[in-house]
């Protein structure tokens, strides 16, 4: 809730942030402007996800321009909840991916594998997956994504 994202960029504004890290913050996407408006200008704000092109009729997803619009410099693609419950594939993670960093996003590409992959010692094997889609999609912008 909105009290909930005030209280964490109160807890961040008074922590002591190194200068060479970016710190940024991911916050549903009704809370995005008023996240903005309360964020200093030393903490990043990311959206939580966004669609794979600029226009259309894509009902309830959010475009990389009202992403920007609203003050965002990051998008999060790919978060494990997006891939399960939503059924995102790697393809349309490196689609995603591709089309925020063609726009002027910064990306936060999630990467990691299941409970169940990873009790069958699948982990490398998903991750590496994960990665290898994401390689062309990303191209020469490396510095302007970060694994987690």
């Amino acid at each position: 809730v909105k009290q909930e994202v005030a209280s964490i960029i109160e807890n961040l504004k008074k922590a002591d942030l190194d200068s060479n890290v970016d710190v940024v913050i991911g916050v549903p996407a009704v809370y995005l402007a008023y996240a903005k408006s309360i964020l200093p200008g030393n903490i990043g704000l990311a959206a939580q996800n966004c669609w794979k092109v600029s226009k259309g009729a894509f009902t309830g997803e959010n475009s990389t321009t009202m992403i920007k619009d609203v003050g965002c410099d990051w998008v999060i693609l790919g978060h494990s909840e997006r891939r399960t419950i939503f059924g995102e594939k790697d393809h349309l993670v490196a689609e995603k991916v591709a089309h925020a960093l063609e726009s002027g996003l910064k990306v936060i590409a999630c990467i990691g594998e299941t409970l169940e992959e990873r009790e069958a010692g699948r982990t490398e094997e998903v991750v590496f997956r994960q990665t290898k889609a994401l390689v062309a999609a990303i191209g020469n912008n490396w510095d302007k994504v970060v694994l987690a």
